[in-house]
């Protein structure tokens, strides 16, 4: 089957890489999923569950249609589509919890055990964001601390490319 057969079919049908089990009241934590479009560097679309946000971490924001993009938001999304994007993901959730946008808030895993969203921290293209105890909370903040230390994404002294917002001083060197 192609890949757009499936997501379409997913769309329609719903999950079924969970073979039902393991399903919460929800219907939708510890479930496997097709992911299939990524909006930015903490926000996906998974086949048959929906807008999935990126429990526990912040990545930089693209911008609105009038706005350029923060520093390593391009980075972010590009690093999700390629830990995510075409792949069957395993989301698990702490309770049944969504955002003020609507979207489900998620542990996103690929591959059996790697957790994207501390990937994604890891790599300096996120941070670590929570208001209350994660369940994955000690992995966050040592992928962040590991960050840190390595001066990676976010956490370096400045980005590979400044926005284009951002002007030199008067006779500064180019």
């Amino acid at each position: 089957m192609s890949p757009v057969f499936v997501a379409a079919l997913l769309t329609v049908a719903g999950p079924i890489g969970a073979g039902g089990q393991g399903r919460t009241e929800s219907g939708w934590c510890g479930v496997d999923a097709l992911v299939t479009h990524v909006y930015d560097g903490d926000t996906l679309f998974a086949a048959g569950v929906g807008r999935v946000r990126l429990l526990g971490i912040d990545a930089p924001e693209l911008g609105g249609r009038f706005e350029r993009p923060a520093p390593f938001a391009v980075e972010a999304r590009e690093r999700l589509q390629a830990l995510a994007l075409r792949r069957w993901v395993r989301l698990e959730c702490d309770d049944d919890r969504q955002d003020s946008y609507r979207r489900r808030l998620a542990y996103v895993f690929v591959g059996g055990r790697r957790l994207v969203n501390a990937q994604l921290v890891r790599d300096g293209l996120a941070r670590l964001s929570a208001r209350t105890r994660l369940r994955f909370w000690d992995e966050l903040r040592q992928a962040e601390e590991e960050a840190q230390a390595r001066r990676r994404g976010i956490w370096g002294e400045r980005p590979r490319l400044p926005a284009t917002s951002y002007t030199l001083p008067r006779g500064a060197p180019e």
